[in-house]
């Protein structure tokens, strides 16, 4: 049995930066170690699902639930957006708009995401009302496109660094499924394939932004403090999904149950 959620990992907190200025390279540095101890690739739900430990609904529990943070990730970037005040920022920023909405109908990640939903036997139309996600996956995604609106622009940014890390989790997704699970297909995990471009691509953006613009150790605390920030709302969305879908007995009344919501002729 691996480790509960509750045991997540931790690292310091922001103390460091409130005695002197970090330098660039040493801000990258504990930026990274952030990620070291906090991405949700550590977290038990991960690693099931990983290795080949989950079964086909507990699978399709992850898939509806994860549709609604990619359906929420263009807002969030709407909202940033709208904050930039030069245009040859706002040029970069809207790139992630049209990766997740894309050009045209049919096209762009959320597209894609749909077509992994439709792949473990969802219908459609189900996975788009979101009327099945967890009430904990709802909260968290929310909490995340209130903190690019309300808090400062330099945190907002910050919040994307999870990016920094996101291609080690994909390739360990990517090549997990695909070895451990008979239902799952390259084309089923095509979202992921430009996403192992596009995220380094805007995370370096994001990064060299919060190098240029974190020029006191207050700013320093808060642009690592909001990278904190993001990696629990990620790690929170697999606590949620371990709890009811692995724990026993635990799927609250409102949340997706097996056979609900699936295409005609699915089964386990």
């Amino acid at each position: 049995m691996p480790k509960s959620p509750s045991d997540s990992p931790s690292d310091p907190g922001p103390t460091e930066t409130a005695d002197r200025l970090l330098s660039p390279a040493e801000l990258e540095a504990a930026l990274r170690e952030i990620g070291a101890r906090r991405y949700h690739n550590l977290h038990p739900f991960h690693r099931l699902l990983h290795d080949g430990k989950l079964d086909k609904d507990q699978v399709r529990a992850w898939a509806l639930n994860r549709y609604y943070y990619q359906a929420m990730i263009p807002v969030k970037d709407a909202t940033l957006l709208a904050r930039l005040p030069e245009a040859n920022l706002r040029r970069i920023w809207r790139q992630r708009i049209v990766d997740h909405d894309g050009d045209h109908e049919g096209d762009g990640g959320i597209e894609r995401w749909l077509k992994l939903a439709e792949g473990v036997g969802f219908a459609r139309d189900y996975v788009l009302s979101t009327k099945g996600i967890l009430s904990a996956t709802r909260f968290s995604v929310e909490a995340y496109v209130h903190f690019v609106a309300e808090r400062s622009l330099l945190e907002a940014i910050a919040s994307s660094l999870t990016e920094m890390f996101s291609p080690t989790i994909i390739s360990e997704r990517v090549s997990g499924m695909l070895k451990n699970y008979d239902f799952i297909t390259r084309d089923t995990l095509a979202y992921f394939d430009k996403r192992l471009t596009q995220a380094p691509r805007d995370a370096d953006f994001a990064l060299d932004y919060v190098k240029r613009h974190a020029v006191t150790p207050e700013q320093q605390a808060q642009a690592l403090d909001a990278l904190r920030f993001k990696c629990s709302v990620l790690w929170t969305q697999l606590d949620a999904l371990y709890f009811a879908y692995v724990a026993p007995g635990m799927v609250p009344p409102d949340a997706w149950r097996p056979g609900e919501g699936l295409r005609a002729g699915e089964g386990a």
